[in-house]
């Protein structure tokens, strides 16, 4: 086995190693994304409008599918390849893809992928690596950064992933909706653009939304053209009826949701979840926000009432995982629920800036305690990378900058925990086995929650609100980076699920540590899948 971060330093590539290969895949030049410039906030501002005036993506969203079943008549097909040629599998009725996937197969799951600068194709050789021989990529959750906007596909979709043989789906973000979902419907769907929506009345809060609200820019299709032949071959080809689908293939079938800016779903998509839920085949939610994440559940409303969590721990329904991105990390879940077992995973590591996992409370939500739970990168290198980055940005290095074991000393001392990887262990040689003040100090700062017995000598709210403030979403720099993938192998009765890390460093490029493994037990069915 590859020495992953749980086991060394060097394994969570911390130490001074060769650079990886992945910078030759880059463009030649790269525009740097920064959240800190007022000009990136004010392109995704949808988000916060949708919050203030009213959210209308359901809406859109209705709009989206009732102009995609217009354009297919509903009738079950295949759709032409690049070259001209037929066999790709489309969705018939209610969504579905049917595939011929036999019943042992692999497919990669990766969230949250394009900014398109280091971070985002540092991923890619390991994934090239680590995902041989899958059948096909799910993409959950923001494909693009900051905006979706379709004339950015070519250096931050198609040129990274230009190798990766098979095709790849994709469920929306939130930043893929901050155009209207234009974009991305025109490079998954083939959809043009949608006709203006009637205009609302004067002086209501949707009037004042539609008066600000980012207008989605017209992509390029000659442009785009040119760029989907980076990803030209026939066995590339992937075609999906819309924002939200469900898949099947092999033993199972992967339902796809969209949950829009404000991370829940429609009326309309709600029935239809209910629908392609029904039935024995053991199913895997794909969804654009996670249900258990940052320790607390967020079980996603349905417009009209219920929730998304409600469907999938329905026992008359069979899921076994339910899989999110929105979340720049890894988390996994296993939480009980009479008797089954569902796996509830964040896999969000797919490219854009890390979201810190040293805020993470210690765990104990839906029966799932600290024991149990995983994540990618571990605490204590979290909050290395993190007050390193400060350290750099502040100009204030010898008061931020915590070397990885004294990082993990702090965190596991404010949990109260042992830490992960143990100090000593090949390559971890350095820190403080004794986390000082100036350590604690900058743990306070940078967020990592105390024990819940011990008295917090900053309220609550406050600390929070600090750090907000000193952890914004800015943070990619030099390896390592901190991304991963799924990688999902089906067989009879079972599927395997492996993360897989990516630093930026050789080693791991040439060989991915596997950060978590679990095996999925597949309840017997009753044969329901469609005769192929």
């Amino acid at each position: 086995m590859v020495a992953s971060s749980r086991d060394s330093l060097s394994g969570a590539g911390w130490q001074d190693q060769e650079p990886g290969t992945y910078r030759e895949l880059m463009p030649a030049q790269v525009v740097k994304l920064s959240w800190l410039k007022p000009g990136t906030l004010w392109k995704a501002r949808n988000g916060p409008l949708a919050s203030l005036l009213g959210d209308p993506t359901g809406r859109d969203r209705s709009r989206w599918v009732a102009a995609q079943a217009a354009r297919r008549g509903d009738t079950p097909d295949t759709a032409a390849s690049a070259d001209g040629s037929r066999g790709v599998p489309v969705a018939g009725d209610d969504l579905v893809i049917a595939r011929d996937d036999p019943d042992t197969f692999s497919f990669v799951v990766i969230g949250d992928t394009g900014e398109g600068d280091g971070p985002q194709y540092a991923v890619v050789p390991g994934l090239l690596e680590a995902g041989a021989g899958t059948r096909f990529a799910v993409v959950c959750s923001d494909v693009l950064y900051p905006v979706g906007s379709g004339d950015e596909y070519g250096p931050k979709f198609f040129r990274p992933y230009r190798d990766y043989a098979a095709p790849i789906y994709a469920i929306p973000g939130n930043h893929d909706w901050y155009d209207g979902l234009t974009g991305f419907m025109r490079v998954f769907c083939r959809a043009p653009a949608l006709p203006p929506a009637p205009r609302p009345r004067a002086l209501s809060a949707a009037w004042w939304r539609t008066l600000l609200w980012a207008k989605p820019e017209t992509p390029d299709d000659e442009r785009l053209d040119e760029e989907r032949l980076l990803r030209g071959a026939p066995a590339q080809q992937a075609s999906q009826p819309g924002p939200y689908w469900a898949i099947d293939a092999g033993p199972l079938r992967i339902v796809g949701i969209d949950t829009g800016l404000l991370g829940d779903i429609d009326r309309e998509q709600g029935a239809w979840l209910r629908r392609v839920s029904a039935g024995d085949r053991p199913k895997i939610l794909v969804t654009g926000s996670p249900i258990y994440v940052d320790g607390e559940h967020h079980p996603c409303a349905i417009e009209g009432g219920g929730t998304v969590d409600e469907i999938v721990t329905d026992p008359a329904h069979h899921y076994v995982a339910a899989i999110g991105g929105d979340i720049h990390n890894y988390q996994h879940y296993p939480v009980d629920v009479d008797g089954r077992r569902i796996e509830y995973v964040v896999s969000g590591g797919g490219g854009a800036f890390m979201h810190a996992t040293h805020t993470i409370p210690r765990v104990h939500v839906g029966g799932v305690t600290e024991d149990d739970f995983r994540c990618y990168p571990l605490r204590g290198d979290s909050l290395a990378f993190y007050s390193r980055m400060y350290g750099r940005r502040l100009r204030l290095r010898r008061l931020f900058d915590l070397h990885p074991d004294e990082a993990s000393a702090v965190v596991a001392q404010r949990l109260g925990t042992a830490p992960v990887r143990a100090r000593g262990t090949a390559g971890a040689a350095g820190g403080a086995a004794t986390p000082g003040l100036r350590a604690r100090f900058v743990a306070s700062v940078l967020g990592v929650p105390p024990r819940p017995h011990r008295r917090r000598w900053i309220r609550m709210p406050v600390r929070k609100t600090l750090t907000g403030l000193l952890s914004p979403a800015s943070a990619t720099y030099d390896p390592p980076f901190f991304k991963s993938f799924l990688r999902l192998d089906v067989r009879p009765g079972a599927v395997r699920v492996r993360c897989f890390a990516a630093t930026g460093m050789l080693g791991q490029e040439q060989n991915p540590p596997v950060e978590d493994e679990f095996t999925i037990v597949l309840p017997p069915h009753q044969g329901d899948r469609q005769d192929r």
